[in-house]
């Protein structure tokens, strides 16, 4: 496993040629006191965790989506119910009401943030938290809600790492910038196709830099509000190799900053349940 300081990650953290585009190369930090590592993201969110060895990421979805703020304070109850510490919070889900303008997005995560520092889960001043925000297409909430968490427990046994990788759109990693957009205001079949491929490659990329692979995938969420048409068979499916077995779970949803138009995550756990 690599550990490396924050300066060495600015150091070690390049771009390389995708596509005509720019990604990252991760390098994972550890997270002592939460039990996890995490490939550090930007401000709002990592771009993914995976357990330490004795530990597992359980996957929580809320039987009753609530306000983002109510939701934080029901994972709360439910850590400290489950002998856990608030910095064993390793993912969070949330649905918005409609996608945001960049400088909207932009002003939800600075309150989101000051939360997670008021918890104090911040790591030499990083964000460890994976995420994922979208708006769904159909019977959106009036504010913003929480969907579901993730977070680490000890396990007896070991059965394969577990983790999750945060939610990414056709946005370049790291630039919350509108020119960051993958072919940006263009929703035709190659635009779509250059998007949904660019996110695959993203996903592909988080794996690697968490040291798994798609065959320990157990879900791949895809989330869009355009017709895939032959975007799956031909993008998603070959991308996403031996996680395929699992099936794709589609939902009817818009990434949360307007102009995005396709995004992906992933997981790879033993236990989700409903709380």
């Amino acid at each position: 496993m690599r550990w490396c300081s924050h300066r060495k990650t600015d150091d070690a953290r390049r771009r390389s040629g995708h596509g005509g585009k720019l990604r990252f190369l991760f390098v994972l930090f550890r997270n002592i006191k939460g039990q996890f590592q995490f490939l550090k993201g930007i401000e709002p969110y990592s771009c993914g965790v995976i357990a330490e060895t004795g530990y597992e990421v359980v996957y929580a979805t809320l039987t009753e989506p609530l306000p983002w703020r109510e939701g934080f304070e029901k994972v709360d109850m439910h850590l400290r119910r489950s002998s856990r510490m608030r910095n064993a919070l390793c993912g969070v889900e949330l649905r918005c009401p409609k996608p945001h303008p960049m400088d909207g997005f932009i002003r939800f995560n600075e309150d989101y943030c000051g939360l997670l520092a008021s918890w104090d889960l911040l790591v030499d001043g990083m964000n460890p938290v994976a995420r994922t925000n979208v708006a769904p297409l159909h019977n959106p909430p009036y504010e913003t809600t929480m969907h579901g968490f993730s977070y680490t427990r000890p396990c007896r046994e070991e059965n394969g790492r577990t983790f999750v990788i945060a939610g990414a759109g056709e946005l370049l990693e790291g630039e919350l910038v509108r020119d960051g957009i993958v072919r940006r205001g263009e929703t035709g079949p190659d635009a779509m196709r250059e998007k949904a491929a660019y996110v695959v490659q993203v996903m592909a990329d988080r794996l690697t830099g968490l040291e798994v692979t798609w065959d320990q995938v157990t879900a791949v969420d895809v989330y869009t509000a355009h017709r895939l048409d032959r975007l799956l068979e031909d993008v998603v499916l070959p991308g996403v190799g031996a996680a395929q077995r699992h099936g794709l779970r589609l939902y009817r949803a818009r990434p949360p900053v307007i102009g995005v138009e396709f995004e992906m995550d992933l997981r790879g756990v033993r236990c989700e349940i409903r709380i």
